[in-house]
């Protein structure tokens, strides 16, 4: 229950007397609530009840008991009952006793006592309650002149002078508030005011100062008198019972004339304080002013003197008028100095403020005007003109200190530039020239829209007027159901469906925030200035998406849920669920608080800005529940996107675009960071911290893949066995496939159903199963299908092998279970998704392996132990008895299905020794034939594709000198690109499919 502030809030109840303070006072001083004969009782709704108990109970002292008496003397029995079951689910208070004055008829009164006989026990449980059965038992428990007049006492109440004498108490309390907050900011202003130089303006600063002390202690006299006043009111004739004095007169009150006089206290020493510091620092000045004068006269005189004694023929007077000469040189030095550094001051002072007051203002105006031109807004070609003439006007406003130039500047105030205003002019001109360079590109880009009259791409798309309940760009309509891809570099789709509609929604990586279209992409060569230009970015982008998450959803929308004056457009359900609808956005928004600072720690040092990424890896995962929250967040959205509060809020904060595309920024942002990382590294070649930018990049690269996999993981369903889905570990891979299912029945191999068509599965791989799941659309018009995947099969990977090879398709590789007992022909979409896949599966396969030979040699003997290492399977005396699961080795059973590659070797030694996965990892030199496409990192690049012949080259720190015989082609590839390319380049040929071991022939050898 929210906490009411104010008689406002539940105004309406307590005119109706449905529970009211009377000023009376039971025994140990509780204070008494009475809730007297209301018809409309029972009508009141339960969060309306609370809250009017809740206003009443923080009206006294904090600490206090209350009695509750319930006047029921012309109602049933089903209304007390009623009565006192709300009571004890609604009151906050200590509840000391409960009476209640029973019906006055005769059949309701039996009635009563006959109910309250059997419902006393459940009662009495929550709170005591005594029943009376007239106004005398009352006496015995509360003092007469401690009841009104209708209970038989003497204590004279008036319900709408209570009301009266509130309301000034809750308007006296916000007056005081008021004044404090004038005490606090006037405090502030004394204690920033900057102390001038003259005398002149000390004086009209002690002035100024001094006029608005005297009004602010006007005002808190004026409020000190209106709160006695209150007091005045308060009193009664009948003050001799002091109990009943202090609740009448309201703890609160004197509580706030407390504190107003604590805070007149306290304001008036610290203006004492200044006031008396200010005069002091007056009179040290005009000390200082006297001493100079008086040097400066005393000379004079002194001149004038030593000319009267030459006047007067002194004996001495050429000596005296050579005394005179060096004073008065002195004194012209002297002068002269002080003239030349008050103009070296005065030029300096002008310099300083041509480039902070007006270049560094006219920059930063620069960047926030190119920020604030909203995507939507230039989207047709009269928002494109709109916005170039915008960028026009603010041109012709440049100032003149940035167009001379930084040689001209230089030449102007030659004689004023310091080293340190060197640097600060060459700051303020590299600025001026990266806005230069962003508001060229932007005038291109809206040049282009404006003239090829195309309406580009919407990435942000705003809430249509005329469809309030439009979908997401982002989210499918179901709440779990529905398919999230984000796009990654390289990745091509997985699966053709038959439908040309296609249902996967991307996030486009290149997009730009609707506040943030600030662009440094330049060309040129590899220098520290781009590499700075990239990092501004990152950091420009970044604190705008700081500043967004703040103001407009955390200040804006979701604080707004909480404002007693907009409590009235939002539906209730909706304040229940501010959770749902903006996920973990607070923890969001406090995690790149923090890392804002960190980044613009690394403005001067890009290169370490990599290992920033890196430490706070971790802290990015909570983008994968935002994300999987956003189903249900959208759901919420389109259920309630035509709220009245929604469009207040959007109103006050002067948004063109609707909360839902805000809600899309924690998104977007996440998919921004790899592109700035990859232009960080375009721009640091061979730099210190190269190497953790890469880091950077693969780790936001994996979270992108993890986030993607994450959401098509919670549109599992139909998964029960063996518990929960979180118990099979992190999903590391999801992809569609070809598959055919064969099982083992007897001596025999047979089809399952003898199916020649293959069937369509969607895999999920974790670290501890690979799951099997049948991809279905929901049904639904248009973009209301969404996918959802049915559960089929889990195999364990404990019990999972694979075969990598499959005669007849080069994109097909095998999967077996339980010793072959279920076989999965698996046919990828592509060779590289295959070989991804099989990359991962050994991965996973070669970590439980070494785990059982270390719990072997743990569990044997040393001499056990020595003869084991050839073999990391429990012996066995025969064969048949060995583990099913020979994933790397190849399997002697004659039971291989039709159309597969059989890889022969001892099942004895199929597990590789350390020794033997070096030596089958290390790439030597030679000719190759590689089974899959390389892709190209860049310009210059060498190019291979399947089919091509290789040679292997000499090896070092950019990676392996590769030359394409094919092609006649050369250059540098890394150790990991060449493993997926052609696979081990062992220079046996192992009968085992060792790891790297892809379907490759080495053809020579240097």
């Amino acid at each position: 229950v929210t906490v009411p502030l104010s008689l406002k809030e539940v105004g309406g109840y307590i005119e109706k007397q449905v529970a009211y303070l009377s000023g009376g006072r039971g025994e140990d001083s509780s204070v008494i609530i009475t809730l007297p004969e209301c018809s409309a009782f029972s009508d009141i709704p339960e969060e309306a009840l609370a809250k009017v108990f809740t206003y009443l109970t923080l009206i006294p002292q904090p600490g206090v008991k209350f009695i509750i008496i319930l006047d029921r003397r012309l109602d049933t029995w089903a209304s007390i009952k009623t009565a006192l079951a709300r009571i004890a689910a609604s009151f906050p208070g200590n509840l000391h006793l409960v009476l209640v004055l029973r019906p006055t008829s005769f059949f309701h009164r039996t009635v009563t006592d006959i109910g309250f006989r059997f419902s006393q026990d459940d009662f009495m449980l929550k709170m005591p309650v005594v029943m009376l059965s007239s106004v005398t038992d009352l006496l015995r428990y509360i003092d007469e002149n401690q009841l009104t007049s209708e209970f038989g006492g003497t204590l004279d109440y008036c319900h709408s002078d209570w009301i009266v004498l509130r309301t000034a108490i809750e308007s006296f309390a916000v007056t005081v508030k008021d004044i404090a907050q004038m005490l606090q900011g006037f405090g502030t202003e004394l204690a920033e005011a900057e102390l001038p130089d003259e005398g002149k303006a000390i004086e009209q600063l002690l002035e100024t100062h001094t006029e608005k002390y005297k009004k602010l202690k006007d005002a808190i006299r004026s409020v000190s008198k209106e709160g006695r006043h209150l007091l005045s009111n308060l009193e009664t004739t009948g003050k001799d019972d002091d109990s009943q004095w202090d609740v009448k007169l309201d703890w609160e009150t004197v509580q706030l004339l407390a504190q107003l006089r604590d805070m007149e206290s306290a304001f008036d020493g610290f203006f004492e304080k200044h006031h008396l510091k200010l005069h002091q620092y007056l009179q040290l000045l005009r000390y200082e002013q006297s001493f100079q004068e008086e040097v400066m006269s005393r000379a004079q005189i002194i001149i004038l003197h030593g000319h009267q004694l030459s006047a007067g023929h002194h004996y001495a007077m050429g000596l005296i008028m050579q005394r005179c000469n060096e004073l008065r040189h002195h004194c012209d030095t002297l002068s002269a100095a002080l003239k030349s550094k008050h103009s070296f001051l005065m030029q300096t002072h002008q310099l300083l403020l041509c480039l902070g007051q007006q270049a560094q203002t006219w920059c930063d105006d620069g960047a926030y005007l190119l920020a604030n031109q909203l995507v939507d807004k230039s989207q047709s070609k009269e928002g494109a003109q709109m916005s170039l003439r915008e960028i026009e006007k603010f041109l012709e406003g440049a100032p003149s200190v940035l167009s001379s130039g930084h040689d001209i500047l230089a030449i102007e105030y030659e004689a004023v530039i310091t080293p340190q205003l060197q640097t600060q002019i060459g700051n303020m001109f590299e600025k001026h020239a990266a806005v230069q360079q962003m508001i060229q590109n932007r005038q291109a880009s809206l040049r282009k829209l404006a003239d090829r009259h195309v309406r580009p791409i919407q990435l942000v798309a705003p809430r249509p007027e005329n469809q309030p309940r439009a979908k997401s760009p982002l989210f499918s309509p179901k709440h779990l159901k529905f398919t999230f891809d984000i796009s990654l570099p390289g990745k091509k789709s997985s699966r053709k469906s038959p439908n040309p509609r296609k249902f996967q929604i991307e996030v486009i990586h290149d997009y730009q925030e609707s506040r943030s279209c600030v662009s440094y992409s330049l060309d040129g060569d590899d220098s520290p200035d781009l590499l700075k230009h990239v990092m501004r970015e990152l950091i420009e982008t970044e604190r705008i998406y700081v500043e967004e998450l703040l103001s407009v959803l955390l200040q804006g929308y979701r604080a707004e849920m909480d404002n007693p004056a907009l409590s009235g457009l939002l539906p209730p359900i909706l304040r229940s669920k501010k959770d749902i609808l903006f996920g973990n956005m607070p923890e969001i928004y406090n995690f790149h608080s923090v890392f804002l600072q960190d980044l613009e720690g690394c403005l001067e040092a890009p290169e370490t800005v990599g290992a920033c990424f890196l430490h706070l890896k971790e802290s990015f995962q909570m983008y994968e529940m935002y994300c999987q929250n956003k189903p249900r967040s959208e759901a919420l959205w389109r259920q309630f996107s035509d709220c009245a509060f929604f469009q207040e809020c959007q109103k006050k904060l002067e948004h063109k675009l609707g909360l839902d595309s805000y809600l899309l920024k924690p998104v977007q942002r996440l998919t921004k960071y790899q592109l700035l990382l990859k232009e960080l590294l375009k721009y640091s070649p061979d730099c210190e911290g190269t190497s953790e930018l890469q880091g950077a990049l693969t780790a936001m690269l994996d979270l992108l893949k993890s986030v993607n996999d994450s959401m098509h993981q919670i549109a599992i369903t139909g998964y029960e066995p063996q518990g929960e889905i979180c118990e099979l570990g992190r999903v590391l891979m999801q992809g569609s496939f070809s598959v055919w299912i064969s099982h083992k029945r007897g001596p025999t191999r047979m089809k399952e159903l003898a199916r020649f068509k293959p069937m369509q599965r969607h895999f999920f791989l974790y670290e501890r199963a690979l799951l099997l799941c049948k991809r279905r659309e929901d049904h639904g018009d248009g973009s209301d299908k969404t996918p959802s995947y049915s559960f089929k099969h889990c195999l364990k990977m404990t019990a999972v092998g694979i075969t990598e090879n499959v005669k007849g398709d080069v994109k097909k590789f095998e999967i077996w279970y339980s010793g072959r007992e279920e076989v999965y022909v698996v046919q990828a979409p592509t060779v590289e998704v295959k070989m991804a896949w099989l990359n991962e599966l050994r991965r996973i396969l070669t970590n439980q392996q070494k785990l059982l030979r270390k719990q072997q040699r743990a569990s044997v003997s040393s001499e056990d132990t020595e003869s084991g290492r050839s073999s990391p399977e429990p012996q066995s005396h025969s064969p048949k008895h060995q583990p099913n699961r020979r994933w790397p080795g190849a399997h002697h059973s004659v039971d291989i299905c039709e159309g597969l590659e059989e890889w022969p070797g001892d099942p004895d030694a199929f597990l590789p020794s350390e020794t033997e996965e070096k030596k089958m990892v290390k790439l030597t030199q030679g000719k190759y034939r590689a089974m899959a496409d390389c892709p190209q990192n860049g310009p210059g690049s060498v190019i291979i594709k399947r089919g091509d012949v290789i040679h292997l080259q000499c090896e070092d720190n950019r990676g392996r000198l590769v030359k394409n015989l094919s092609r006649q082609q050369e250059g540098f590839i890394a150790a990991a690109s060449l493993q997926l390319i052609i696979g081990s380049s062992s220079h046996e040929r192992s009968p085992r499919l060792g790891l790297g071991n892809l379907k490759v022939r080495k053809l020579s050898s240097p």
